[in-house]
């Protein structure tokens, strides 16, 4: 049995996933890894997402695909980075959509801790890669067992906002239930793709719009 450093609620769900030859397979791959090569973010905060957001505080489910893969960068939360580290584009553009859309400042840090406080599961298909090489831990198992995560919110939760950016992001669709959640659909924020319905998308507004209709306190963004 996989001995994971992950919040106890997430724990109680997700045991029989860290019990499944795939994950144990995985568990080694990664552990070889960060061994024999540099890899991100640094191993205890492979699961920050989880622990600083447990599932009975979920409010909004952010996806992205993989961690940043340059020193500093990455620390277990989708699309966020470290204090002190420059805005990647595609963070940068979600500040600007969101001064756009409700008015908030750009901030001074890209650190999204303070998003995960409030219920928002910043999660990425993908929770480890190899320095400097993007989509290198992909196809490993981290896909089957963020799936089942997607798959256990929907199931265990209701009135979750699941913001979904991209075509990847827009494939984990069909393991939400739409009848008792809010699925938000855009384009992805990376420059390549921003201008084509991701700027305009209003999506923080929309989610905080229905979280309170649902009784429950908006973000904070």
């Amino acid at each position: 049995m996989a001995t994971v450093n992950i919040e106890a609620s997430w724990r109680e769900k997700l045991q029989q996933e860290f019990d499944k030859p795939y994950f144990e397979n995985l568990i080694k791959f990664v552990k070889h890894e960060y061994a024999t090569q540099t890899c991100y973010p640094p191993g205890s905060l492979i699961f920050n997402a989880f622990n600083l957001c447990p599932l009975s505080k979920v409010k909004v489910v952010l996806i992205g695909q993989d961690p940043y893969h340059e020193p500093n960068q990455a620390h277990g939360l989708c699309f966020s980075v470290n204090d002190g580290i420059p805005f990647p584009p595609s963070l940068r553009n979600i500040f600007t959509e969101i001064k756009s859309d409700i008015g908030t400042d750009i901030p001074v840090s890209g650190n999204l801790t303070r998003w995960a406080e409030q219920g928002v599961l910043l999660l990425n298909a993908t929770l480890t890669v190899r320095a400097h090489a993007a989509g290198s831990h992909q196809k490993q198992g981290w896909e089957e067992f963020t799936d089942a995560v997607i798959s256990t919110i929907s199931k265990e939760t209701e009135n979750v906002v699941f913001i979904l950016w991209g075509s990847y992001a827009q494939s984990k669709v069909k393991l939400i239930d739409a009848s008792k959640h809010c699925i938000l659909r855009s384009a992805h924020p990376s420059p390549l793709s921003a201008y084509r319905g991701f700027f305009g998308n209003h999506h923080f507004s929309l989610c905080n719009q229905y979280l309170e209709q649902k009784g429950k306190a908006k973000i904070n963004w």
